[in-house]
């Protein structure tokens, strides 16, 4: 088992920017991606970043790629996400979630790969 524990969220206005982070305890050796996914209201959950836990190599959603950044630190067991130049689109609840499947680049952004998740933060984004 895994454990996830997100951080960070919260309230800024349009333009600001946020980081995320995720602590992961357990079997955290079992780990192979880690991600964000984020879900609005009435609206489907989605990627927003993934990142293979060795090696490093990073999957963006276009709405986000150029805005955040999904990094690890593997000493600390942590995932962070920082978001900057927010917009009010990006309001939603983040989610870690990890899995232990391998995964290319691509795959990274399928929610089925991933075993474990978080119970979310909130982002809101004013205009």
């Amino acid at each position: 088992q895994v454990q996830l524990v997100e951080s960070g969220g919260g309230l800024v206005q349009a333009g600001g920017a946020l980081r995320l982070s995720c602590l992961a305890s357990g079997r955290t050796f079992s780990m192979f991606i880690m991600g964000w996914f984020r879900q609005a209201p009435g609206k489907e959950r989605e990627i927003v970043a993934a990142i293979r836990w060795s090696g490093g190599s990073t999957y963006y959603a276009d709405s986000v790629r150029g805005r955040f950044t999904i990094s690890r630190d593997n000493a600390k067991n942590t995932v962070y996400l920082q978001m900057n130049s927010l917009k009010p689109e990006d309001t939603a609840v983040y989610y870690c979630a990890a899995g232990s499947t391998f995964a290319t680049i691509l795959t990274m952004r399928d929610p089925t790969l991933y075993d474990y998740w978080g119970q979310g933060t909130q982002v809101t984004v004013s205009s």
